[in-house]
């Protein structure tokens, strides 16, 4: 869940997944001046978008869809940052169990 004090780019930095206008995508990152990329796939046609640091700056959380607006040079998308869900991988915990 995001708060209203939350920006886009630290949502990023703490999110495993994006999906963008409904496209699951497999791959984003941020580069080394936080521009924005994201790869995916739709059927058989790869699609990718890049978004500079203030069109990310510039972004609106809509919290009715829980998702993002950003405008970028292609137009505007929406974005929805997801993250997973994490099991304790710790097997030192479950050998003092035993």
């Amino acid at each position: 869940m995001t708060t209203a004090t939350d920006t886009l780019l630290n949502v990023l930095e703490h999110c495993d997944m994006v999906e963008i206008d409904g496209l699951h995508a497999f791959e984003f990152s941020l580069d080394e001046i936080d521009n924005l990329h994201i790869e995916c796939m739709d059927g058989r046609a790869a699609k990718h978008w890049e978004f500079t640091p203030a069109q990310i700056q510039a972004a609106t959380f809509d919290p009715t869809l829980q998702s993002w607006l950003i405008t970028g040079d292609s137009g505007e998308h929406r974005l929805v940052c997801l993250t997973a869900f994490r099991g304790d991988n710790d097997d030192e915990d479950a050998s003092n169990d035993a």
